[in-house]
């Protein structure tokens, strides 16, 4: 296909190779611009992905902070109940 193209183009001299070469650039500069809208478009996927991943770990995070709080809550109650219960034993 480009051989042919190249021929034809070439029989009509510099113009010719000028429109040939701003044919290659226009279908580099295509394929170059889709290119960076499936790079785009994959950032924006991750970006979502991460949002998604930081809400996890904030709301494990919380469920993890009111667990600790509920255990320290049950210790200082058996260890009031434990001396409750020593000082009834003396």
């Amino acid at each position: 296909m480009v051989d042919g193209t190249v021929t034809v183009l070439t029989q009509f001299g510099a113009a010719g190779l000028i429109g040939m070469l701003w044919v290659f650039e226009r279908r580099h500069a295509a394929t170059r611009d889709r290119q960076l809208n499936e790079s785009h478009q994959k950032l924006v996927g991750q970006e979502r992905e991460l949002d998604a991943l930081l809400t996890v770990v904030k709301e494990n995070t919380r469920a993890i902070s009111t667990l600790e709080q509920g255990q320290r809550r049950l210790i200082d109650l058996l260890e009031h109940l434990r001396r409750s219960k020593s000082a009834d034993a003396a």
